[in-house]
């Protein structure tokens, strides 16, 4: 057999990543009965994978990132409206919660950037942070006002911080929208403290840890059991292209996700060039503000819902 060399930067990936875990884990891993509450909590997420309806379209998946609006009204219901109205089904979109628990389409923890208000969003009540407007004419949308919205859309959800962990739990178990959302996180404790509320199962994709564990298990070869392992409760992963010196999207780890049964899902990309190359990679989706884009290069490459020939 021939070795392969890991290289520099996913040594100290692997370095920084093992130190971490020990950190985080050591004193929890000492705790009596520690590896039995962990099995029960497994249990209750981990549920069957690669069947979900949220994944009922062929691939590639187009995914609208937080709607389409060229002018900035970003996550708010024109932007999404305007993505429905180029045909997409699936949107992507962040939450985070008012001080008085309102689940909110809000990427930053602050009005400022796209407001026409300033403050911290988790230091306002509803009352008052609905009363701001994106881009100085759009209402800010709660994640209930978007689930309502549309029946047939589905919508990738990212957890921005803890607070929003109940809130969204809640509007997802009353709009009944389990099989139209996917949960998703850069905070794998978050994502999974969102899986635990609810009474159904729903779509998830890794967070951080999850997804630098499952690079590691890819490369420099496709270790199955370890790939597996490393996504045995997630139905997708959603990475950048490259992560500092680390490629994240390869060749190799698209077939390993494959393999496995996982999607892999590319964001942001709004380059027509990366769009063909990514997309020539296999990978199973796109993540775009370019939703126009992103439509007329999978229309040319007959692979637009309704338009599609063939796919993997």
């Amino acid at each position: 057999m021939v070795r392969r060399e890991l290289s520099a930067p996913l040594r100290t990936l692997l370095r920084d990543l093992i130190a971490d875990s020990v950190s985080r884990t050591g004193s929890k891993l000492r705790a009596a009965g520690y590896g039995k509450r962990m099995a029960r909590r497994r249990t209750s997420i981990r549920t069957e994978l690669c069947d979900r309806a949220y994944f009922d379209a062929p691939t590639p998946l187009a995914i609208a990132h937080r709607g389409f609006s060229p002018d900035g009204l970003e996550n708010s219901l024109t932007a999404f409206s305007a993505a429905v109205a180029l045909g997409y089904r699936y949107l992507e979109t962040d939450v985070r919660a008012t001080r008085d628990s309102v689940a909110v389409a809000f990427h930053d923890p602050t009005l400022d950037r796209i407001t026409d208000r300033t403050g911290r969003l988790a230091e306002l009540d509803w009352s008052e942070a609905g009363r701001a407007l994106i881009g100085g004419t759009e209402p800010i949308a709660r994640i209930d006002d978007v689930l309502d919205a549309w029946s047939d859309v589905r919508l990738n959800i990212d957890v921005k911080d803890a607070a929003a962990v109940e809130p969204l739990a809640r509007a997802i178990e009353r709009t009944r929208a389990h099989d139209r959302v996917c949960v998703a996180s850069f905070s794998d404790r978050r994502r999974r403290a969102v899986l635990r509320r609810l009474s159904a199962p729903v779509a998830t994709s890794g967070g951080r840890w999850t997804v630098a564990r499952f690079r590691l298990a890819a490369s420099p070869a496709a270790w199955a059991a370890l790939v597996a392992r490393a996504l045995r409760d997630v139905d997708c992963v959603q990475v950048p292209e490259q992560a500092g010196p680390v490629r994240i999207v390869t060749a190799a780890t698209v077939a390993a996700a494959r393999a496995a049964g996982k999607q892999v899902h590319v964001w942001t990309v709004n380059d027509e060039s990366r769009m063909h190359r990514l997309l020539d990679l296999g990978v199973h989706g796109l993540v775009s503000d370019r939703a126009d884009v992103l439509r007329d290069l999978l229309r040319a490459r007959h692979a637009w819902p309704g338009e599609i020939t063939s796919w993997p």
